[in-house]
């Protein structure tokens, strides 16, 4: 397993009225989780885009337990349980302190430039295969 913790304040515009954070901005904070782990892996989003390949979207869940705040400091947590094979699943912890705050998941795949789904790239492949063994 491979885990990774990015930190961020909450801004006020991400809140609402009553200074809750709205649902639909924690799957940006998802990405700075998922950007952060790749990057810590050897893997930064800008070279794989440079060598033409996009990790889209297919699915995501968000299971919200306790708001967020304005001016909270958040910690997301990401966490890569399985070597990802054509398929790359992320899991997520959203945290203020101690306190869990939510939890999700995002599944990715490989494709190149025009969207057709390709292996992952050899780099990658790699660096998988290391930290997994």
């Amino acid at each position: 397993m491979i885990e990774s913790r990015a930190q961020i304040v909450v801004r006020y515009a991400e809140t609402d009225m009553m200074g809750i954070v709205y649902h639909g901005n924690y799957l940006p904070w998802f990405e700075v989780g998922r950007t952060t782990l790749l990057k810590e892996m050897g893997l930064p989003y800008r070279q794989l885009e440079a060598d033409g390949f996009r990790l889209p979207v297919l699915e995501v869940t968000a299971k919200y337990l306790r708001p967020a705040l304005y001016d909270d400091t958040i910690t997301i947590v990401t966490f890569l349980r399985e070597k990802p094979l054509l398929r790359i699943k992320l899991e997520y912890e959203v945290r203020r302190g101690d306190e869990l705050l939510a939890t999700g998941t995002t599944m990715h795949a490989f494709v190149d430039r025009s969207g057709r789904p390709v292996r992952p790239p050899a780099a990658a492949v790699a660096i998988f295969g290391a930290a997994f063994e």
